[in-house]
C-alpha cells in the first residue's frame, strides 16, 4: 500500500484522472518519469529566485503528458513559495486580438493566480493581505508594539515604500496607485474602493473613465499592455516575499488553430515581443512556459515556425540529436513514458484506488503486465499510446472489478483482448481526443 492519501485528494486524482483532465491537486502521488525535463525546470527556479526569468515551450503530442506536466511544475513552484498563474487557450482567450482575447487571458491568469495557502487560485487578495500582515510582522520583530502610537504610520511608510519602487517600471504608477488604493481601503474598511482596487488589477474595467470613479489611475490594464502587467506583478511579487512569479500558459494548439493568417501572425508577434523581453533580461522573477503540440511549433506553414523570427529562435541545435538533449533550448520535448514508467504509474493507481475505496490490493505484478501487454497489443500502440488513455482505461477496469463481486480479471482481459485482435483499431486517430 502506498502513502496515506486524504480522501480529498484521491477523489480528485481518480475522478480527474477518469473524466481525461488534470488533477489540480495530488500530482504528486502520481507523478512518475520526467527526471530530465524537471531537472532542466528546477534550475530555471533558482534562476528566477535570483532576479532572472526564464522560457519555455513544452512540446508533445496529444496525450504526451503536457498539461500534467505544467500542473506538476505549477505545484511544486508552489510549495517552493513562487506565485503561479495558469490559463488554458481557447478561440475566446488568446496572446492578442480585435476582440480583448488577449486581456481574457490576462483576467484567466489573475482569476487562477495561486500561493501555497492558497493552491486552487484566486489568491489576489489573501497575497496583499499576507503583504501586509508581514510588514506588521517585521515590525513587531524590530521591536515596535501595535499599541504604539506610531505603529500604523510605520507600517505605512514600509507598504509605500515598497508601492513606490513600482513606479520606476512601465505602467508602473498606475499599478502602485491600485495597490495603494486597496492598502487605504483595506485600513478603512472601505469595501467598495478595496474591491475597485482587486477589479483594476483583475483588469475588469473596461475603461479608463470607469476606472477613475474609484482609483486615482491614467490607465486601465488592455489586449495591448496587459504582459507589461504581468512583467509588473512578477517585480512586486518578489518585493513582498515571494521567489519569483510563474505563469503556465497550456493549449497553445488554439494559436495554430487560427484560420485568419493576420490574426494568427498577431499572437505570434505577441509570443516573439514576451520571449525576447524575457530572454533578453528585461524582466525579472518571471517565468513563462507554453504548452502545444509539435505542429504548433514546428509547422512551417502555420506552427511558430512559420514565423521566421521565431523560427530561428526555437531552432535545435544540431547535436542535439539521438537522446541527447540540450537543457539550454526554450523548447521541452516530453517523449513517450516508457513501459516500466507506465507501470510504476499504474501500480500507484492501484494503491490509490484501494485506498480510497478502503479495499486490500487484489492488483499484482502478473496482472498490471497483463493489462500493459494488452495496452501495448494495439497495432501502433508503441507511437500513439498516451497516459491519459492508459489510466482512463485502467481505472474503469479498477471500478468495475470492486463494484462487481462476479468481474475477474482475467475473463475481462482475454475478452478485451479478444475485440483487439478481432477488430483493429484506427492508428491514425488512436487517443487523439485525449491529453493528460
Amino acid at each position: 500500500m502506498g502513502p496515506n492519501i486524504p480522501k480529498r485528494l484521491s477523489a480528485a486524482i481518480l475522478n480527474s484522472l477518469q473524466g481525461g483532465v488534470v488533477p489540480r491537486v495530488g500530482l504528486e502521488y502520481v507523478a512518475v518519469g520526467r527526471k530530465r525535463e524537471i531537472e532542466t525546470v528546477l534550475r530555471d527556479l533558482e534562476n528566477i529566485s535570483q532576479g532572472a526569468a526564464a522560457f519555455r515551450f513544452v512540446s508533445g503530442s496529444y496525450g504526451s503528458g503536457k498539461s500534467f506536466f505544467l500542473q506538476a511544475l505549477r505545484n511544486f513552484a508552489l510549495e517552493k513559495d513562487f506565485l503561479a498563474a495558469d490559463a488554458d487557450l481557447s478561440p475566446e482567450k488568446r496572446l492578442s486580438g480585435s476582440g480583448n482575447q488577449g486581456l481574457e487571458t490576462y483576467r484567466e491568469l489573475m482569476e487562477r493566480l495561486s500561493t501555497k495557502v492558497r493552491p486552487e487560485g484566486g489568491a489576489l487578495e489573501s497575497m496583499l493581505q499576507k503583504w501586509i500582515a508581514r510588514v506588521k510582522t517585521e515590525l513587531i520583530k524590530e521591536g515596535l508594539a501595535p499599541s504604539d502610537e506610531n505603529f500604523d504610520s510605520q507600517v505605512e511608510i514600509k507598504i509605500f515604500e515598497t508601492i513606490n519602487e513600482m513606479q520606476d517600471y512601465a505602467h508602473g504608477y498606475d499599478f502602485a496607485a491600485a495597490v495603494s488604493t486597496y492598502y487605504h481601503a483595506y485600513v478603512q474598511g472601505d469595501e467598495e474602493k478595496r474591491n475597485a482596487a482587486l477589479r483594476w488589477l483583475r483588469g475588469e474595467f473596461a475603461t479608463k473613465t470607469e476606472a477613475r470613479a474609484f482609483l486615482p489611475v491614467g490607465e486601465v490594464i488592455t489586449d495591448e499592455n496587459w504582459y507589461e502587467y504581468i512583467r509588473l506583478f512578477a517585480a512586486f511579487c518578489a518585493r513582498i516575499g515571494y521567489r519569483g512569479f510563474l505563469i503556465f500558459i497550456d493549449e497553445c494548439v488554439n494559436l495554430y488553430k487560427i484560420s485568419n493568417r493576420q490574426s494568427r501572425e498577431n499572437n505570434y508577434e505577441k509570443v516573439l515581443a514576451m520571449f525576447n523581453d524575457v530572454m533578453q533580461g528585461k524582466a525579472a522573477n518571471l517565468g513563462i512556459y507554453m504548452a502545444g503540440t509539435p505542429q504548433f511549433i514546428e509547422d512551417e506553414r502555420r506552427g511558430l515556425a512559420s514565423y521566421a523570427a521565431l523560427k530561428s529562435r526555437l531552432a535545435e541545435s544540431r547535436f542535439a540529436r539521438e537522446g541527447y538533449a540540450d537543457s539550454g533550448s526554450p523548447v521541452i520535448r516530453l517523449d513517450q513514458l516508457s513501459r516500466e514508467e507506465i507501470y510504476v504509474l499504474l501500480e500507484r493507481l492501484t494503491n490509490i484506488h484501494a485506498q480510497h475505496y478502503d479495499y486490500s490490493v487484489h492488483l499484482g505484478e502478473r496482472e498490471l503486465l497483463a493489462f500493459l501487454e494488452l495496452a501495448f497489443s494495439v497495432p501502433g500502440a508503441e507511437e500513439f499510446i498516451t497516459p491519459r488513455e492508459i489510466t482512463r482505461d485502467f481505472l474503469g477496469l479498477l471500478n468495475i472489478l470492486h463494484d462487481d463481486p462476479n468481474a475477474d480479471f482475467d475473463v475481462l482481459i482475454k475478452r478485451e483482448n479478444i475485440i483487439h485482435t478481432s477488430a483493429g483499431h484506427d492508428t491514425d486517430n488512436l487517443y487523439a481526443d485525449f491529453e493528460l
